[in-house]
């Protein structure tokens, strides 16, 4: 009885003590991010007023990208999302405060004059980064620092899509592939949440898509998904390769950052020219018109591949995942067509499928298609996006990630290991 009145004691305070964390990062999260929304909107806004094309000055934009990052911070380069995993995998969660204004000024500068990166991985970095500065000075354990670092995950994803549950879930399923942290499940939740009320009292819009789905007799409509799965996990691969092709290109002239940056900035503003402006920036109004139902051209997926590979492979800053949505949903628009069905539907596919496959979150993908389309979708959306999370294969937009499981028996893998290390053979068994 006395063990069992230690333990209860114990946990009662944990949970008060981690109610009290969370609730702390998400103001603090929500506040950061609603700033940067708040900021990056009105650039934006002045950048497409601007008396000639906004892209015309995408070059000079990449240069002061990289001048920013190159000087100040090296952390802020690429997406945040990748940094904060790097972060605590290798650094016991220390993270550079001088990221917090650089990601910030470079993230906005990037993607008001056209490159293609997004909106969560700053918000997530720099609510992140604060928190665990804040930590280092209240000198909190590693395990605490981490925790923390995870909740600005989570607060950040929340706040900015507006769904709070699958930016908890995300967070505690994005470090490793085949394992969720169910230690940090309260206050990832919390802060999430929390972050959320904070962005929506400051007049950060958010936006839903519930459908309705005819019940009975979708016997078509489940194969149509499972197709769907196939061609997403197909979409995430060639992303994944595409990027992974172009930083190690990068890599190889690290000597010529400005150089690299100034071509890239160039072969934008041809695309904006005469492929297609609307996949420059966040490129969020193709997410939100294919979602609602419009259609949308062949090539913007494709376009919006190569442009957020080149953006943050050659000197832009900013996320990945708002890229993912844009382009897992204009894919599953295009696939709804082929199948002369409810495009919307299959855009909203498209969005969680892709997410799932290239990230390896699959619950958090299911559970955002829950929160934004009603649960009618969640079936269909469950079969798409394990399908992409399986058959995309042991890869991911996030290298650092560790891999816990095989997707497969067999296939014969250190487990343990970054994603960018993983090695597959075939297996011994038989």
């Amino acid at each position: 009885m006395k063990s069992y009145m230690y333990e209860s004691k114990v946990l009662f305070g944990s949970i008060f003590k981690w109610i009290f964390y969370a609730t702390i990062t998400g103001i603090i999260v929500g506040s950061s991010t609603t700033f940067f929304l708040k900021v990056l909107d009105f650039s934006v806004e002045k950048a497409q007023n601007l008396p000639f094309k906004f892209f015309l000055l995408l070059p000079l934009a990449f240069i002061i990208s990289v001048f920013l990052v190159r000087t100040f911070a090296k952390d802020a380069e690429g997406h945040g999302t990748e940094k904060i995993i790097e972060a605590i995998h290798k650094k016991d969660g220390n993270m550079n405060i001088f990221v917090v204004p650089i990601k910030l000024l470079a993230t906005i500068v990037t993607i008001a004059f056209g490159g293609s990166a997004g909106k969560e991985g700053p918000s997530a970095q720099i609510g992140a980064t604060i928190m665990s500065f804040i930590s280092q000075k209240a000198n909190l354990t590693k395990e605490e620092k981490k925790k923390l670092i995870i909740c600005g995950i989570s607060a950040g994803f929340g706040a900015v899509f507006g769904t709070p549950i699958a930016g908890a879930i995300f967070a505690i399923e994005v470090l490793f592939i085949g394992t969720i942290l169910y230690d940090v499940l309260l206050p990832s939740f919390i802060s999430a949440i929390v972050a959320l009320e904070v962005a929506k009292h400051f007049g950060i819009p958010h936006h839903d898509f519930h459908m309705t789905i005819s019940q009975g007799g979708n016997y078509l409509l489940y194969v149509q998904t499972i197709i769907a799965g196939l061609i997403f996990a197909l979409i995430g691969f060639l992303f994944i390769q595409l990027l992974n092709k172009l930083e190690k290109i990068s890599h190889n002239h690290k000597d010529k950052p400005y150089k690299k940056a100034l071509i890239a900035g160039f072969i934008l503003m041809f695309v904006g020219f005469f492929i297609s402006e609307k996949s420059l920036g966040l490129s969020t109004n193709v997410m939100y018109s294919v979602l609602e139902g419009e259609k949308t051209t062949w090539y913007m997926p494709i376009a919006k591949i190569f442009n957020t590979a080149m953006t943050l492979s050659f000197g832009g800053s900013g996320g990945i995942l708002t890229p993912i949505f844009v382009i897992g949903a204009s894919s599953g628009s295009l696939l709804g067509q082929i199948f002369q069905g409810n495009t919307a539907f299959f855009a909203g596919l498209g969005l969680v499928g892709l997410l799932a496959g290239t990230t390896n979150t699959p619950l958090a993908a299911i559970i955002m298609s829950i929160e934004l389309f009603g649960t009618q979708v969640t079936p269909f959306a469950s079969i798409a996006s394990i399908i992409s999370f399986i058959l995309i294969g042991h890869r991911s937009v996030y290298p650092t990630q560790i891999l816990a499981i095989k997707k497969s028996a067999s296939l014969d893998m250190e487990l343990g290991d970054e994603v960018k290390n993983t090695k597959i053979k075939k297996s011994s068994r038989r």
